[in-house]
């Protein structure tokens, strides 16, 4: 149990002490995103902050393993490092979104044939229980690529990726911890406190952003604790989240992010746009042309995945299909928000404007 403290606590201290010299050497080489059009900062920001976030996961997930068994964790690195690589290339000259993608495919399917972290049930949303091998490798190779591009697709203001991030770690780290599982616990501990010290320099007005880099590292991160909290042995599991759906929890606990990069790749390939082409219909786009700051945007978002997160803790008894939909239909109605009163307000502005030239 000291472990998990300990691999909080370092990772938390080696991003806060390191970030500042991270910036400097930034600033020295030049290593910044220029403001633009496109961009909503209005000044030059360092971009390699994914570099403190994947350094201090690591090194305190490797400094504080609380097993001998090493099974997976070679695979984890693996996995980790070679995402990084590719964010770190991104970050500094780019890289193509079909060699981003491509890079993702083998890693995702590294982790679900080399590792065997794979979905191998539905657990019983809508009565499915045991799925084929080949049904098992490509939904688990979907859901660990969906779940990189969500974060990375998040990270547009000041604190989101960081602020959710730390929020789904924390969950994770909560859920493992409960239920024994210390190994998964570590590594969710040593995210959040590395995502808690970053956190502190990427909130608005942001220092540092964490670029692909960092956004690939917790994607790659949550994408295999999110499998692991699934595939959790059912004779393990103990009070007081054993009555929960596993897979309903890990959806809920990743529900922004998904909720946002289904909506948005829904609304491109409607619209005969290439999903991964870059605009500004995201969520948090529509929340910063309401006028809310970049603040009182995360604040909001952070809260209402908080609020997700404990509806489906505290509506645990309900049958896994049921709650599943209401997760869903929470999601819908309280993320569409912004889009509703957009849509309002522009219909209100119109109706002004009629009126006066009559």
């Amino acid at each position: 149990m000291e472990s998990l403290i300990f691999a909080f606590l370092t990772s938390f201290m080696v991003t806060v002490f390191f970030t500042p010299s991270l910036i400097l050497v930034a600033k020295l080489k030049n290593l910044h995103d220029e403001p633009s059009e496109r961009k909503l900062h209005k000044r030059k920001i360092p971009t390699i902050g994914g570099i403190i976030i994947f350094g201090a996961t690591i090194f305190a997930y490797a400094l504080w393993y609380p097993s001998k068994e090493m099974q997976e964790f070679n695979y984890i690195i693996v996995a980790t490092l070679t995402l990084f690589f590719v964010g770190i290339k991104d970050d500094i000259i780019g890289t193509a979104p079909i060699k981003k993608l491509m890079a993702n495919v083998l890693i995702a399917l590294c982790i679900v044939l080399m590792a065997d972290i794979r979905i191998k049930s539905l657990h019983g949303i809508f009565n499915i229980f045991e799925i084929p091998l080949w049904a098992s490798i490509f939904l688990s190779t979907f859901t660990i690529i969906v779940i990189i591009n969500a974060f990375n697709l998040i990270d547009g203001i000041d604190g989101l990726a960081s602020g959710i991030g730390l929020i789904t770690s924390l969950a994770f780290a909560g859920w493992f911890t409960i239920q024994g599982d210390y190994v998964s616990a570590s590594l969710a501990f040593a995210l959040s406190g590395a995502l808690l010290g970053f956190l502190f320099f990427n909130f608005s007005p942001a220092r540092i952003f964490m670029g692909d880099s960092g956004s690939l590292t917790i994607g790659i991160i949550t994408a295999i604790l999110a499998i692991k909290l699934i595939e959790f042995d059912n004779a393990l599991l103990v009070e007081p989240l054993k009555n929960i759906s596993k897979p309903v929890f890990a959806i809920a606990v990743l529900i922004f992010p998904l909720f946002d990069t289904m909506r948005i790749f829904i609304y491109r390939i409607v619209r005969g746009n290439h999903p991964f082409s870059a605009d500004k219909n995201h969520v948090h786009h529509k929340m910063l042309e309401l006028g809310l700051s970049h603040k009182t945007t995360c604040l909001l978002l952070y809260g209402a995945s908080v609020l997700i997160i404990s509806l489906t803790v505290l509506l645990q008894f309900i049958d896994a299909s049921i709650l599943l939909l209401l997760v869903i239909l929470s999601a819908s109605i309280i993320f569409q928000i912004p889009y509703l009163v957009k849509i309002t307000s522009k219909r209100v502005k119109k109706d002004d404007v009629e009126n006066e030239d009559e």
